[in-house]
């Protein structure tokens, strides 16, 4: 059984289609084809249901291309340690986050990127974190920040970073009454555009709310920060953002921020890694610059805006 093998098999286990496997692999369908069957006698098993086209794995192929992604995970890992042993970690750190957690991203991809100036980072940042579980659970990405729950932990390392508390953001007097703090009852009467119900921050604003027995139905809804941004910023909607958010886009203007309270909610953002070790060098290292911020502390510094919020 070769490398290369398991190659072909997850690409066509991942796109479903003997020519577009082959065309990811840059090699002929025949070629592809056959390197597979090859595979299917060594093993002695069946491993793709075949017909005129791609008709599904078998059991022995659903449970082969787990342990391939695994296999061929730990490959690169191995490639990637002998690397940075030889010249420092280079490559690229694969990194997902939910939207509210991609804005305090700078942070700890500044303090990677400074003791692995070779290395590069790609971010995928509007993920849910039940998609980011899969995607780390079958080696998709290296690392993940977002606000994982206990049933998302499984086959995931999860190391805490900071706690969030919640903000009030809108544009325009008009939307909020005067004052630092605003309570979730009198936030349920505001005209409000949130993140999408699949996102685990609007599942923390929704039980917020539930505990308070109010139901809420915004009125916009995206799964884009900034998306989000623009719909308080043309006056008519508010929203509820994390108080970290603000750090990396403050409020201007006439737009306001105050504190939710009665109660006050906290929840624990995360950077996770696959479980299995020793794992990916470059995520190591990534989790390593990130737990050595302080970011709570950082975060909590008064926010640099016309309206400072405590």
């Amino acid at each position: 059984m070769q490398f290369r093998q398991l190659e072909y098999f997850v690409a066509v286990a991942r796109e479903r289609h003997f020519a577009r496997a082959a065309e990811a692999c840059y090699v002929s369908q025949p070629a592809l084809s056959a390197s597979i069957a090859k595979l299917e006698r060594e093993l002695n098993v069946t491993l793709i249901n075949r017909g005129h086209n791609f008709e599904g794995l078998t059991p022995a192929g659903e449970r082969l291309v787990v342990w391939a992604k695994r296999i061929l995970a730990e490959q690169d890992a191995f490639k990637a340690e002998v690397a940075a042993v030889q010249s420092g970690i280079t490559g690229t750190l694969r990194l997902g986050t939910e939207p509210t957690a991609s804005t305090i991203l700078a942070l700890p991809v500044a303090a990677f990127c400074a003791a692995h100036p070779l290395a590069k980072v790609q971010v995928a940042s509007r993920s849910s974190a039940t998609e980011l579980h899969r995607q780390l659970r079958e080696f998709e990405l290296d690392a993940a920040i977002a606000h994982f729950a206990p049933a998302d932990r499984e086959s995931l390392q999860v190391v805490p970073l900071y706690e969030e508390r919640y903000m009030v953001l809108a544009s325009g007097d008009q939307l909020m009454p005067h004052g630092d703090t605003m309570t979730w009852n009198e936030a349920a009467h505001l005209p409000l555009a949130l993140l999408t119900p699949d996102m685990r921050i609007r599942q923390v604003i929704d039980k917020a709310f539930a505990d308070n027995g109010v139901v809420v139905t915004p009125q916009m809804e995206t799964d884009s920060v900034a998306s989000l941004y623009a719909l308080v910023g043309l006056g008519s909607w508010a929203s509820i953002v994390p108080h970290t958010w603000l750090r990396a886009m403050p409020v201007i203007g006439k737009t306001r921020a105050v504190a939710l309270v009665d109660p006050i909610v906290r929840t624990q953002v995360s950077v996770a890694t696959h479980a299995a070790t020793p794992g990916s060098v470059a995520a190591r290292a990534f989790v390593a610059a990130a737990k050595s911020l302080p970011l709570a502390e950082a975060f909590d510094q008064p926010m640099p805006t016309e309206h400072h919020v405590r």
